[in-house]
């Protein structure tokens, strides 16, 4: 089967660049995808977007690139919740990688075990309206139940904004909860405006939620200006994005994670070099410790937690 790309919309960076910051051994990217490739795994009817082809060698390739030793492979909205192609992903990884499925309330426990025995250890909900149809709050309220006992977690996408009206229904849920980029800050607002204050208090309050801090190529109104080698991250890429993550590290570090992304699905306007969100880490967790605990630490607790 062929599947046009939406128009406009970029293909992954097929040459990143080598980082400059050398991550510490067994550090994991714990937030990447995977899509089709589409012939062999087709694309959900219901999709609202076709990427390109992004298949797990080319994520293992980048994986070995970046200097990375396990991952973590999100279901693509664009797969909706057919997972197979990141089943396939995780049974092919040796053990060096893990899931986050998408289910709907049919599943059944079979699949969820077999699942479990791939590797999945959690369940994506999306709040974003552009990306997925919504879907009742009391399914997914009963898809967390069922998933609780086998030890995963939810993983949350919104937009800073919603996080109001969706406040009580995240702190009802009886798992981990894991916030994709940070609950999309908008990153023109002051750091210590009220917004960016709420998100703060959502971790503060509830000890079960955790923070990717992820994605500056989204949140970035500045956008990857610097090359490499000019002094300080801080004065070109993606610097308005660091005062947030790094407040983030900072507050709660036993409580992120970090990832590429990778492929980037969605991207209008640049596709970011690997390499330069890699060289990203080191201003929002600055020292070795932050970046242990944010690289392995946490994702190992929390994917491989019988391997600590």
């Amino acid at each position: 089967m062929i599947f046009e790309k939406t128009p406009g919309w970029l293909d992954w960076y097929a040459v990143p660049s080598a980082p400059s910051f050398t991550v510490p051994a067994g550090a994991v990217d714990a937030h990447c995808h995977v899509f089709g490739p589409g012939a062999e795994f087709p694309f959900a009817p219901e999709r609202k977007y076709t990427p390109c082809d992004a298949s797990k060698d080319q994520l293992f390739a980048l994986r070995e690139h970046l200097g990375f030793a396990r991952n973590v492979i999100v279901q693509a909205t664009c797969h909706g919740a057919d997972n197979r192609a990141m089943v396939d992903a995780l049974r092919h990884s040796g053990g060096k990688a893990r899931g986050i499925a998408t289910v709907r309330r049919t599943v059944s426990d079979n699949e969820l075990q077999d699942m479990h025995a791939a590797g999945v250890r959690g369940v994506r909900f999306n709040f974003v309206k552009r990306l997925v149809d919504f879907t009742p709050k009391e399914e997914l309220m009963e898809i967390a139940a069922r998933i609780a006992p086998l030890g995963w977690h939810v993983v949350i996408y919104f937009e800073a904004v919603d996080l109001p009206e969706l406040w009580d229904f995240f702190t009802a849920l009886p798992t981990t909860v894991v916030v994709d980029h940070m609950g999309r800050p908008d990153v023109s607002k002051p750091i210590d405006g009220p917004e960016f204050e709420l998100f703060v208090k959502f971790m503060r309050e509830h000890e079960n939620v955790w923070s990717k801090v992820s994605c500056p190529e989204r949140l970035s109104l500045s956008g990857p200006k610097a090359l490499r080698g000019e002094p300080g991250l801080e004065q070109g890429a993606y610097r308005d994005v660091v005062p947030f993550a790094k407040r983030i590290v900072e507050t709660f570090p036993d409580r992120v994670l970090w990832g590429t992304d990778w492929p980037h699905p969605n991207l209008k306007d640049h596709m970011p070099d690997d390499g330069l969100l890699v060289d990203f880490i080191p201003h929002i967790a600055v020292t070795a410790e932050l970046q242990r605990k944010l690289l392995i630490d946490n994702p190992m607790r929390l994917y491989w937690p019988e391997e600590r």
